[in-house]
């Protein structure tokens, strides 16, 4: 690409093409070397493979309970050659350990892993999009296309004026969608790789076309039994979700004095998320049993778990058939 200037008013003048006036900042601080990405202000211009970068906010999320955490290795940013939103992420290194049942799982965070899975998705119209560079030092940062939407689970709370309203109505669509998220995980895995880190919240829904694509795949996780493990389990997380249109935790019930904490016992609840109900149809009873059967493999009290992806997806694809029809 042609080299743009990189000081001065000229480098005001390019910011000014994309922002208000009043965002142009008097003295552009250009930054190429991000290792320390807290020393990454507001207002800097980051230069990455010759292109500069108009950095804005951090992205937040929610983890572990933490609401609209801060993520500060991942500013949102505008791309000064054509004013297009980015993500930009940044190096930051992290590993913890998660247990599902017995099982523990160790994780990490590898962006030379999400690098590869960039690459590996492109075109994928259930991933997101993007690309890596590296700094002058070498870090591994990668620039994703922001993606105008709201998560999958945010949008399902909006469907439907009650619970059953939303499955008779709204459900099989979002199955369907569901459906096609985990024959995109399915790519992965036929293809060596898992997403490493699936979560209701990693999944946006593309405002304009509708899509749900998957984001954040950076965390790689370890185990000597199923190295898809923990993707599964995260699967089935997702869908308990979208069946129930939420969560049903024990305090919600308790809160409601729902008769069915009388029926309740520990083998209802979620194998990793104890206080959440994963036997959906003891709160529905118009949830078929096929559905539940399906549900019931991420439980507490479950004596089979599914090995890999075509094993859920055939009984999906079962479950859909019927609720379908």
């Amino acid at each position: 690409m042609r080299e743009m200037p990189l000081s001065g008013h000229d480098l005001r003048d390019i910011i000014a093409r994309w922002v208000e006036p009043s965002s142009v900042p008097a003295s552009p601080r250009i930054v190429t070397d991000i290792s320390d990405f807290f020393k990454v202000d507001y207002d800097d211009v980051v230069i990455l493979d010759g292109r500069p970068y108009f950095m804005r906010n951090y992205e937040r999320e929610g983890r572990f309970g933490i609401d609209e955490e801060p993520k500060f290795w991942v500013r949102r940013a505008i791309d000064l050659t054509d004013g297009s939103i980015k993500i930009i992420k940044m190096v930051f290194h992290e590993q913890f350990r998660a247990k599902v049942g017995n099982i523990t799982f160790d994780c990490v965070r590898s962006p030379r892993k999400e690098a590869i899975i960039l690459d590996m998705v492109k075109g994928h119209p259930n991933f997101m999009q993007g690309f890596s560079v590296c700094d002058p030092t070498g870090n591994i940062i990668r620039i994703i296309d922001f993606i105008k939407g709201k998560t999958l689970a945010d949008h399902v709370l909006g469907l439907g004026e009650n619970h059953e309203d939303y499955f008779h109505n709204f459900f099989p669509s979002v199955l369907g969608e569901y459906i096609d998220l985990v024959k995109a995980i399915r790519f992965l895995h036929e293809r060596g790789e898992k997403h490493g880190d699936i979560r209701r919240d990693h999944i946006i829904k593309e405002k304009d076309t509708g899509l749900c694509r998957w984001i954040d795949f950076d965390f790689n996780f370890m185990h000597a039994g199923n190295m898809f493990g923990y993707d599964l389990f995260g699967l089935g997380n997702v869908l308990v979700y979208l069946t129930g249109r939420g969560d049903v935790t024990l305090q919600r019930l308790r809160k409601e004095e729902s008769p069915v904490l009388d029926h309740l016992t520990a083998d209802d609840m979620n194998i990793i998320f104890n206080n959440r109900l994963v036997n959906l149809n003891k709160v529905y009873p118009y949830i078929p049993d096929d559905l539940n059967v399906v549900l019931l493999h991420f439980s507490l009290g479950a004596n089979a778990f599914y090995d890999d992806t075509d094993q859920l997806l055939t009984d999906l694809n079962e479950v859909r058939e019927k609720i379908s029809n």
